[in-house]
């Protein structure tokens, strides 16, 4: 083993070694406090100082990691934040956890990852360990991280190392912490392996090593293509069995007794969270650099594209039908700004495309989500940043013309709402798993 490998090894397996973390979001955040947790000295870098206050004063942002947890690993001088990649001299390894959204042409948007990865090159030292997290595509690591950490002199494997492992972060999912879910993990070479090895199986519980960062960012791509896939597929089906006067929610609920050779997926609104959305549309697009066509990809990513469009015209029918009133002019209430049940989590979420598609028809739009207080800045919807969630009780349901739920949220009175709302237009099947099956409750 190479001299600098070997100290980075001891250094990690005496917990000495400090990880650098750059990303302090959805995916960066819980795997900092993870890595406290594990007894590694953590400094996270973001370039937004807000975040970094508010760590240092030993406050959360997301609901997946309690002020409390934060305010344990800031006692015990296991983490703190920092806008100063200065410091990133300071740490044995360093993790990128930046987002990687696509262009307006669904290409893949490495800006992020390059703009880390140029600040990272700055302050390169001997002695290393740079591992991406961002889900890209499969070459990201050696055809785009590593000549740009080598561009200073330094090389790959002698003097520094890398490696990928795909972040698996399932915001609201109670029974898979971060440390509970299996972490697969590929250095480039040996040496890089085994110091992935050595990081990732101190933090995780479980870790599943893969011959090489290529395949480990195939992992991630697949297992977010198989979603997409089979989400697209009950899309579709929702809107074929529903002119067949056929509820979807109840042919799932019969199919998924098969204790073999099916697997439940539900329909939605639209597709959203950072991952699926998106993912999938990095595969299409590095395709094409061999000459070769995803047309199932990319045929499922059209159908949960079209999926908001498809939910707004049920609402455009049913208040015509079932209320006497055109959508322009309308007053209309959108239950869960949050992309799911359970979470803050706003990125991708289709309650953003439902927004502006009625308010484009003229409708007045109001949300309630108690989740999303006030919606912060995004990449896609700017226009919205500021507004606030309403609050609801019986007048106020009464003064909207439709209430459209898009995410289930538990905290929801869905008995007020069912008493109350002069029209439902259910994209989750919630009321009616609840009990609540009314005229005014229509599926979508």
């Amino acid at each position: 083993m190479i001299l600098h490998a070997s100290e980075i090894l001891s250094r990690l397996e005496s917990r000495s070694a400090v990880i650098g973390i750059i990303g302090l979001g959805y995916v960066g955040l819980p795997l900092a406090s993870a890595t406290a947790h594990a007894g590694f000295q953590v400094v996270g870098f973001d370039i937004d100082p807000h975040k970094v206050e508010q760590i240092n004063a030993g406050l959360s942002y997301i609901g997946t990691v309690l002020s409390a947890t934060v305010q344990e690993h800031r006692r015990s001088g296991r983490l703190r934040a920092s806008a100063a990649f200065s410091e990133l001299a300071l740490c044995d390894v360093i993790i990128i956890c930046v987002p990687t959204p696509l262009t307006k042409q669904r290409e893949p948007d490495l800006s992020a990852v390059r703009g880390t990865v140029g600040e990272i090159a700055a302050h390169l030292r001997r002695g290393q360990l740079v591992v991406l997290e961002s889900t890209t595509y499969p070459g990201t690591t050696r055809e785009v991280m590593t000549p740009l950490l080598e561009a200073g002199g330094l090389v790959n494997a002698r003097d520094f190392f890398v490696g990928f492992s795909p972040e698996r972060e399932d915001p609201g999912n109670k029974t898979f912490t971060t440390a509970d879910i299996p972490k697969v993990i590929a250095g480039d070479g040996p040496d890089a392996q085994r110091l992935m090895a050595a990081f990732y199986g101190a933090v995780f519980k479980r870790i599943v090593p893969v011959s090489s960062p290529d395949v480990a960012e195939a992992v991630k791509i697949t297992e977010n293509i198989f979603r997409s896939v089979n989400i697209a597929l009950v899309n579709e089906l929702k809107t074929t069995y529903d002119a067949m006067g056929i509820d979807i929610w109840e042919v799932i609920e019969a199919a998924k007794t098969k204790p073999f050779g099916y697997m439940a997926f539900y329909p939605g609104p639209g597709l959203g969270g950072h991952c699926i959305p998106i993912d999938p549309f990095y595969l299409t697009w590095k395709a094409r650099e061999h000459e070769l066509s995803t047309r199932f990809i990319e045929l499922a990513g059209e159908i949960n594209v079209s999926m908001p469009r498809y939910v707004v015209q049920k609402l455009v029918e049913a208040m015509d039908e079932k209320v006497g009133v055109r959508v322009g002019g309308s007053r209309i209430l959108i239950l869960g700004m949050a992309y799911k049940k359970n979470v803050d989590d706003m990125r991708e979420s289709p309650s953003f495309k439902l927004m502006s598609l009625l308010e484009k028809r003229g409708a007045e739009v109001d949300y309630h989500d108690p989740h999303v207080p006030e919606i912060g800045p995004t990449r896609e919807h700017a226009e919205y940043t500021g507004r606030k969630s309403v609050g609801i009780d019986a007048r106020a349901l009464q003064n909207y013309h439709a209430v459209l739920l898009a995410a289930d949220h538990d905290a929801f009175d869905y008995g007020l709402i069912a008493t109350h709302a002069r029209l439902i237009v259910d994209t989750r099947n919630a009321f009616a798993q609840r009990g609540f099956m009314a005229p005014n409750i229509v599926k979508a």
